[in-house]
């Protein structure tokens, strides 16, 4: 967990940006730790391929040099390789993050120092998608209202990397990298990283797996952050609490700084959970067309979603009235069935009244089950 404040630092770093592709919004608040280590990057149209966006999320340990330097610079590294003109993205991101590693213990000297950071990067190019990802941190997608999942979170206790650990020449203890490091996979932290290793074989490497996907018309929206969140919150809380947000008119750096007041803990006493820095970045896919109609399309399906369970209340409320209506009915319809006695007649009746009071209303019995969710 690391040394705590009194009181939370609760100021937020806020911004904006738009085009016709895009309208992103995120924040950082420094919360509970004694410093603030994140950092992160949105770039609409990157300088050197203004085709291309690139977004990221930086959680630094141990310090904020990486995450600061990984933030200013990751991006261009990506670009500069040979395979990026290529067109394989997926191979330029990978040695992109390896290339910046390589410069910052070599040509920055920072081999002596203890700080690393995670990085979890979206490239979009030519509609695909690419997720790069070495840590805890993660990214998820809001596709036609359903989640999908960018990246998978790198800890020591994950079979593949608890065997590269061991393999070179480190151990797991406490779910941790040699009972220090609570992930397996980090730019920095060199004091993991000998020089008779490959990259990818270091006990704690820089490498990162690489997901691709097209985006096509229903992608609405891409949500990155820091382990502040996810361990606090589900993928698929995460992505109710922002789409929701989005249909109900809020701005992407809005539901970002309330996203991190949701998660922020009351006190430092949970375990460290709502106790991390935490750094959000919310990005709408526009498809050339106002955020409004992204408004529109989250209202509306949410709306549909209310509509559904209420006709589900309707069509249960009816079934049981049925069944109240069968058991009530003559002795004389079935020759088997057992005489009703005045109590159970009154049972029966009252049950009957308390389902037709229910039945009255039922949207708003289903939005209040909603709203109970969500909140």
């Amino acid at each position: 967990m690391g040394q705590t404040l009194s009181e939370p630092v609760t100021a937020k770093e806020s911004s904006y940006c738009q085009n016709s592709v895009f309208r992103v919004g995120s924040s950082c608040m420094q919360g509970w730790r004694i410093n603030m280590e994140d950092s992160h990057t949105h770039i609409l149209s990157l300088p050197d391929d203004p085709g291309a966006a690139f977004f990221a999320v930086y959680d630094g340990h141990g310090g904020a040099t990486v995450a600061q330097y990984a933030g200013k610079h990751l991006h261009k590294f990506v670009l500069k390789r040979p395979e990026y003109n290529d067109n394989d993205i997926e191979r330029a991101l990978q040695q992109g993050f390896l290339d910046i590693d390589y410069e910052m213990l070599h040509n920055e000297s920072w081999g002596d120092q203890m700080a690393g950071s995670t990085a979890v990067v979206v490239l979009v190019k030519d509609s695909k998608l690419y997720c790069a990802n070495a840590g805890d941190s993660r990214a998820i997608a809001c596709v036609n209202g359903q989640l999908e999942i960018l990246s998978m979170d790198h800890k020591p206790n994950n079979e593949g990397e608890s065997k590269r650990i061991i393999e070179g020449g480190g151990w797991v203890e406490f779910n941790r990298v040699n009972g220090n490091l609570a992930l397996s996979r980090a730019l920095g932290d060199f004091v993991f990283k000998r020089a008779n290793k490959k990259p990818e074989d270091q006990i704690v490497t820089a490498y990162p797996d690489v997901e691709t996907r097209k985006i096509m018309e229903d992608w609405e929206f891409i949500v990155l952050a820091c382990d502040g969140i996810w361990d606090v919150m589900s993928n698929a809380e995460v992505l109710e609490f922002c789409r929701t947000r989005i249909g109900m008119g809020m701005y992407p750096e809005e539901i970002c700084e309330e996203l991190m007041n949701h998660c922020l803990a009351p006190d430092c006493q949970m375990g460290g959970l709502g106790g991390d820095n935490m750094t959000v970045v919310l990005v709408c896919l526009l498809h050339d067309k106002p955020y409004s109609d992204l408004i529109a399309r989250c209202r509306n399906s949410n709306k549909t979603a209310f509509e559904q369970e209420a006709g589900t209340a309707t069509k249960t409320t009816q079934s049981n009235d049925n069944m109240a209506e069968t058991q009530t009915s003559s002795p004389t319809t079935s020759p088997n069935s057992s005489l009703i006695t005045p109590s159970e007649a009154t049972n029966n009746s009252e049950e009957q009244k308390k389902l037709e009071k229910e039945a009255q209303d039922p949207l708003l019995a289903a939005s209040e089950m909603q709203l109970n969710y969500i909140y």
